[in-house]
């Protein structure tokens, strides 16, 4: 689908967004869009006395090789970086985060949405893409036939190294025998409230007996979900879309009004490619196909930082150069008006081989449908034709980066324009000589923690994770034993 189209179907009456010149300050939901705003006074990291609360767990390793995930929700970091404490890739790794954000951080990664990976592999020196978007079904309906589950598999039988159980596993765990409601998490539902107090099912997990969202640090679990990641944890993606499963979730969307078909649900599949390639300074950027709304988009956008930086030289004003990306690109596009929350996240992983994966994915609006498929805590995405919602694939911004054989920046924008700006902004500094070794390196989206930018940089033979300094998220870094 066109991403022209898209967003020029969005309705008015929504957040009003424009570009803005000041990139020295935090900028609310309801200010402008194209600001990339100074590290914020938040400390990015979960609850407190948890380990993955302590500062120390965003560090920096004391060189190459080492191990390194990062993403927006605490729990599913931990869950890749103890993947790769196991000796897992980091395809490993960012499936295991996929899985355990589907439990822990359902209201931008369910099973039932979709999104975008890109790996970049050492051994072999390639670099792959895998599209696995949510997409409309053939008959129409507010329902999008999922992607997300075959997408991983794809990513990690290509480049995993360890048994699929393993990688599913810490996401079941998690699910059945409950997590606590982290930081992150607690800030999208209580702006989420009326479309969770909707469903029986979400209301059940993440509501208390008076209809409030239940408070940071909370346990919850869900038994239904557990079984389902457990029927794929043995089945594979085929025990999703071919089982009792999927079953159930094209029983329920019939008997709701959708109208997913059993063909297309059976048989969906992932698009493995090329990703698009531009030269920023002396680093080689791999960016989404410039076949897909993402790709475009951030194509867009880091052509006219490149061209504005070209015609500023000597200036070394990046601030500027990104404000202009972010102009033309919204103004190419057509946008004006998107929602405050596109119900999308981030996360990437770096292995101690040096394999680097980045992936982003959607649910076309917080929770997506807000609607649970009875009996299987399976939450189905938001048909990207059915609101304004569904451009937020167009906003998914995986990103690798690489200055002649190695690898600079392994980051991912998501949520909304001002991720892919603030990803390209980081790489602009890194190409001006600049070392991000700290959170607060980063500029903040400014309207965390619904669009963020997350990163794993590497400078002089040493990496560190960083995530958004102005929401919750986690960067984790380890050894290669």
């Amino acid at each position: 689908m066109i991403l022209r189209s898209r967003i020029l179907a969005c309705a008015s009456g929504l957040l009003l967004l424009s570009a803005c010149s000041d990139l020295g300050r935090d900028v609310t939901a309801g200010e402008a869009l194209g600001s990339i705003s100074g590290g914020g006074s938040t400390t990015g990291t979960d609850d407190a006395d948890s380990p993955a609360a302590r500062p120390t767990q965003s560090d920096m390793n004391g060189g190459v090789p080492g191990t390194f995930a990062v993403g927006d929700e605490p729990f599913a970091v931990r869950a890749g970086a103890l993947i790769l404490s196991q000796g897992g890739s980091a395809a490993d790794a960012a499936t295991a985060m996929y899985f355990a954000l589907s439990v822990t951080y359902p209201v931008a990664a369910g099973l039932g949405g979709g999104g975008i990976c890109l790996v970049h592999d050492t051994a072999s020196g390639r670099t792959d893409e895998f599209d696995f978007l949510a997409r409309d079904s053939g008959g129409g309906g507010a329902y999008a036939v999922p992607g997300n589950i075959r997408g991983f598999a794809a990513l990690q039988g290509a480049y995993g190294v360890l048994p699929w159980q393993r990688d599913v596993s810490p996401g079941e765990g998690l699910a059945s025998t409950g997590f606590p409601i982290s930081r992150a998490l607690s800030a999208r539902l209580a702006t989420t409230l009326d479309v969770v107090r909707l469903d029986a099912g979400l209301a059940a997990e993440f509501l208390d007996e008076s209809g409030n969202a239940r408070p940071v640090g909370t346990v919850v679990s869900n038994t239904d979900l557990a079984q389902t990641l457990s029927a794929i944890r043995l089945g594979g993606p085929d025990a999703f879309y071919k089982g009792e499963v999927g079953a159930r979730i094209l029983a329920y969307s019939q008997a709701q009004g959708g109208a997913i078909g059993v063909p297309e649900f059976a048989r969906y599949g992932v698009t493995r490619g090329n990703p698009q390639l531009l030269q920023l300074g002396n680093q080689s950027v791999y960016l989404p196909s410039a076949q897909t709304g993402a790709g475009a988009f951030s194509g867009a956008l880091f052509g006219t930082l490149i061209e504005a930086q070209q015609t500023q030289a000597g200036s070394g004003d990046l601030q500027a150069a990104i404000v202009v990306a972010v102009k033309h690109a919204l103004a190419r596009f057509g946008v004006t008006n998107l929602p405050p929350d596109l119900g999308s996240t981030g996360f990437a992983a770096r292995d101690s081989a040096g394999q680097s994966v980045s992936c982003a994915v959607t649910m076309n609006g917080p929770f997506g449908s807000g609607h649970n498929a009875t009996g299987t805590g399976v939450t189905l995405a938001r048909a990207p034709s059915s609101g304004p919602a569904g451009i937020a694939g167009a906003f998914l911004t995986p990103v690798i980066a690489t200055q002649g054989s190695s690898v600079s920046l392994v980051g991912v924008g998501a949520g909304g324009p001002n991720g892919t700006a603030a990803v390209g902004y980081a790489l602009a500094r890194m190409g001006q000589g600049e070392a991000l070794i700290r959170r607060t390196d980063l500029r903040s989206t400014g309207l965390a923690p619904f669009e963020t930018v997350n990163a794993i940089t590497c400078q002089s033979d040493a990496c560190v994770s960083l995530s958004d300094p102005s929401a919750y998220g986690l960067g984790a870094a380890g050894d290669s034993r």
